[in-house]
């Protein structure tokens, strides 16, 4: 699994590139995980402050590896109870 902790802004800068935002990608890599996208894409136009939103919480996403791929409690581990997603295959 791999995490980032930035995204990037949808408009361009001034050198014309994009600066550091919200909302950026997890990737999950091996066999037990279902392939593909999970999730819905974000909005180009519901933008935050120029920042994309977040349409998954990451902490969803490490709830379910916690609990479902390391057996811990990822209440105790998280501080909060977050929804597990369905990305584990059957």
């Amino acid at each position: 699994m791999t995490w980032s902790e930035f995204g990037r802004r949808v408009s361009e800068n001034a050198q014309l590139g994009t600066d550091h935002g919200a909302a950026g990608p997890m990737f999950l890599f091996g066999n037990t995980i279902k392939g593909g996208f999970h999730g819905e894409p974000p909005s180009l136009s519901l933008l935050d402050n120029g920042n994309l939103g977040y349409t998954t919480d990451f902490r969803s996403v490490y709830a379910t590896i916690l609990e479902r791929w390391l057996d811990a409690p990822a209440d105790d581990v998280l501080g909060a109870r977050f929804d597990p997603i369905n990305i584990f295959v059957a």
